[in-house]
């Protein structure tokens, strides 16, 4: 990287609607404390003066190139659907633009690699938006396991069981697909809305790079009337020689905070990682509980470039969890549950799968799949080795 920056950088977002008005209050956030300034959004339908406030009066297009040439923009925060994730991060590095991308980076390891090596030789900065990989707590976590809090490292475990009504899977034309118009897409239960269980654990096990993942299994299952999974599992072999078993669901009786389970030999650590809570369990010791801070992504980025602070979450850095990508995308279509698997909420509608937080947290706690044990719904797993 050339000389660093000076803040407040200009900063463009595109994709400012659905959960981009998280990065609207977000950079609405960091302006305030003078450390961006928004130049322009990019959207197929401008922002009201109410959506904006206090904003100010960014340029807008739909036309992303154009607008970064406009605005002389050094910074572009990316929250468009996944499959235009890879064309706008090159359109933007090819520019001299760093990046903060949304997760899941790209909807295919190919696009990935497209992606990051494309951004790399263009010589631009790309933090990928896994916001959980921010959190103070990953640092904490890791230095107990290290210091054998908890004995050995046995494995660790992901549960994610939330709640999401039909209108979820329509809320935009690409949502609940693996694919459209012959384009992957991949928006799955384990690689979209919970993709930071995934990547959460993969992280705190220290196996993050592409080349640290040497097998996948998956179970890919669907309640509702889409083509991706909404009820899940996956078991990744690492390198490292622990495994990473994340369950996920979108159909859950009642919505539970995500976690991350750490089994060691003589003890375990959970990290509730939308809230950085932490609490060790471990032989001879009551429990202990923690509450810990977070960096912002976007922040982290500009002091990246405005200071050489170190970028938490390179593309790099997320090839594990594209490895789980890409076993999700070749898999076989995830199989419908029987009609006897689920029913609807009566005034919600969503549907429910009976049983499956149990099964959720079961599989955190013990690394197995949904098959392993017991759902008569589940089928034995789809097996990938990424060597």
């Amino acid at each position: 990287m050339s000389e660093p920056l000076s803040t407040p950088l200009p900063v463009v977002l595109a994709g400012a609607r659905g959960h981009g008005r998280w990065h609207v209050e977000n950079i609405r956030r960091l302006q305030q404390k003078g450390i961006v300034r928004l130049v322009g959004i990019c959207e197929l339908t401008p922002l009201t003066e109410e959506e904006l406030g206090d904003l100010g009066t960014p340029e807008q297009s739909a036309d992303f190139g154009a607008l970064l040439d406009a605005t002389g923009a050094r910074v572009a925060v990316i929250c468009t659907p996944i499959p235009t994730h890879t064309d706008l991060a090159l359109t933007a590095a090819e520019r001299g633009v760093h990046l903060l991308l949304e997760k899941p980076p790209a909807p295919s390891y190919a696009e990935f690699r497209r992606m990051a090596d494309g951004v790399a030789a263009a010589g631009a900065v790309c933090q990928i938006g896994f916001q959980s990989l921010g959190s103070h707590a990953l640092t904490a976590v890791r230095e107990l396991i290290e210091k054998g809090a908890i004995g050995k490292l046995v494995g660790l475990g992901g549960a994610g069981a939330w709640v999401r009504d039909e209108d979820y899977f329509r809320r935009a034309p690409w949502a609940g697909k693996r694919r459209m118009n012959g384009v992957d897409v991949i928006d799955g239960a384990l690689t979209n809305p919970l993709a930071h269980a995934v990547a959460t654990a993969l992280a705190l096990g220290g196996s993050t790079r592409a080349e640290d993942v040497t097998g996948i299994e998956t179970e890919l299952l669907r309640a509702n009337a889409i083509e991706s999974d909404d009820t899940s599992c996956v078991r990744i072999t690492t390198a490292q020689g622990h495994p990473v078993t994340v369950a996920a669901t979108l159909c859950a009786e009642e919505a539970d905070e995500p976690y991350v389970l750490v089994h060691g030999s003589s003890g375990r650590i959970t990290f509730w990682y939308k809230q950085d809570r932490v609490l060790l369990q471990r032989a001879g010791h009551g429990p202990e509980e923690s509450e810990h801070g977070r960096t912002d992504l976007l922040e982290n980025l500009v002091d990246h470039l405005t200071t050489g602070a170190d970028l938490l979450v390179p593309p790099d850095e997320t090839g594990a969890f594209m490895k789980v990508v890409e076993a999700v995308r070749t898999a076989p279509d995830p199989a419908p549950l029987p009609d006897t698997a689920w029913h609807r909420v009566p005034g919600e509608n969503r549907r429910v799968v009976p049983g499956i937080d149990g099964l959720v947290a079961a599989a955190a706690d013990t690394l197995a799949l949904y098959s392993e044990l017991g759902a008569p719904w589940a089928h034995p797993s789809n097996e990938v080795s990424t060597r």
